[in-house]
């Protein structure tokens, strides 16, 4: 089960990782396009319907998929300063602390993205650009990137919780 849930999380990983792909190669070809356009006057001007839009749902996408791969690999921002100078139990009693308070944030968040979403679907909430896109599918990978996050912060904690000493790495003192 722990093992599948690492593969979820690195499976997310890498959907955030396609994403800034998408997002690179959206902008590259819109950027090519003007070029064209430059050099070969207006009559080779063309523009990707909604790229703006599209990057910007790749960039959704990729920022919250890769919440949690990115705690469990250690990546997360934390404040090493303060956690380093602490004795083992204090250390270990403040990662649970901070564990159980975000996961309870990351489970609202969740909660409340899911309330979202069943607006947008209730409304019929679409985008606003050339390709109108229903809002419920870019708040997807929101809400099941906001979803995984909390299922890795659980998992964290209850980690903690067994091994009754601190087990977040830090990635940038590997």
């Amino acid at each position: 089960m722990l093992r599948a849930l690492d593969l979820l999380y690195k499976a997310a990983g890498a959907i955030a990782a396609l994403s800034i792909l998408g997002i690179s190669l959206l902008v590259t070809a819109q950027v090519s396009l003007n070029i064209l356009a430059r050099i070969g006057g207006p009559e080779l001007s063309y523009t990707i319907p909604s790229y703006a839009d599209f990057a910007g749902y790749f960039l959704a996408t990729a920022t919250f998929m890769a919440l949690a791969y990115t705690l469990r690999a250690g990546g997360h921002i934390r404040v090493n300063l303060v956690v380093q100078v602490m004795p083992p139990r204090a250390r270990w009693v403040f990662e649970v602390l901070a564990l159980s308070l975000g996961t309870a944030v990351a489970g609202c968040a969740t909660w409340f993205s899911v309330g979202l979403i069943r607006e947008s679907i209730a409304f019929g909430d679409m985008s606003y650009g050339i390709v109108a896109i229903p809002l419920w599918m870019p708040q997807t990978s929101m809400v099941t990137g906001l979803g995984l996050l909390t299922v890795a912060l659980l998992h964290t904690l209850a980690e903690a919780l067994i091994a009754g000493q601190p087990i977040l790495k830090d990635a940038g003192s590997e």
